[in-house]
């Protein structure tokens, strides 16, 4: 598990060695998406949630992986341009973020008639069907939602778990 003050560091000393001196780096309580890279704000943010679930080397190929980003461009996305620029940076090129989400952290549960559990952070607005039980949408895959609170305990836990 990331240390939170070690990923302040790496990100600080990446971006004064690639960016100008207006970017700057922050972390965010984003749930599904690791980091992100605001050209409008010159903000490169990691979420405190998954850095919380994720080792050093992880943590640092997503600092990477936004760092390209501001180098690039707004208009590059994960391009040949994109792509060039991270590789010269060390960036491995896998995949940053597989999914591991802060499920515990999401308010809306739903289950499937065969058992699978989704996770959602905003109400669902209209009936939603499994999308593991079969493609397209069926009654018969329907998603039941149930609301759950998340304490402020709860949230304090979870950006904490890196012992920061």
């Amino acid at each position: 598990m990331a240390n939170l003050d070690r990923v302040r560091r790496w990100a600080d000393a990446l971006i004064a060695l690639h960016l100008d001196p207006s970017w700057s780096f922050g972390f965010d309580n984003a749930k599904k998406r690791a980091g992100l890279c605001n050209f409008t704000a010159k903000r490169i943010t990691v979420s405190r949630y998954l850095a919380a679930r994720y080792e050093d080397d992880e943590i640092h190929q997503i600092l990477l992986h936004e760092v390209a980003h501001a180098l690039a461009g707004p208009r590059a996305g994960h391009g040949p341009k994109w792509k060039a620029t991270a590789q010269d940076l060390g960036y491995d090129g896998k995949r940053t973020h597989d999914g591991e989400i802060a499920d515990d952290l999401a308010p809306w549960v739903g289950t499937c008639p065969a058992g699978h559990t989704h996770y959602r952070y905003r109400e669902p607005t209209r009936p939603l069907a499994c999308g593991l039980c079969g493609r397209g949408f069926s009654r018969a895959h329907l998603i039941t939602w149930n609301r759950r609170e998340i304490t402020a305990a709860a949230r304090r836990r979870a950006a904490a778990a890196t012992g920061t």
